[in-house]
């Protein structure tokens, strides 16, 4: 029963995020000012340094896995 109230939740919550209309107000200035790809460039770098990092923690756990 706990499922599908929290599933029924989510739902919800999920159709409230479609209810904002056609677009917001800072999505369009950041695309009319072109700083949208300043904002895409910094996401873009944070995640592939996430990666390098969960990359090279896995081969260090590979290394203690092997000598034990």
């Amino acid at each position: 029963m706990k499922k599908l109230i929290t599933t029924v939740l989510m739902l919800m919550v999920t159709l409230q995020l479609f209810a904002q209309g056609e677009g917001s107000a800072i999505a369009d200035t950041l695309a009319g000012s072109e700083k949208i790809y300043v904002v895409v460039a910094c996401v873009g770098i944070i995640l592939l340094g996430l990666l390098i990092f969960l990359f090279s923690i896995e081969r260090r756990l590979k290394k203690l896995e092997k000598k034990s």
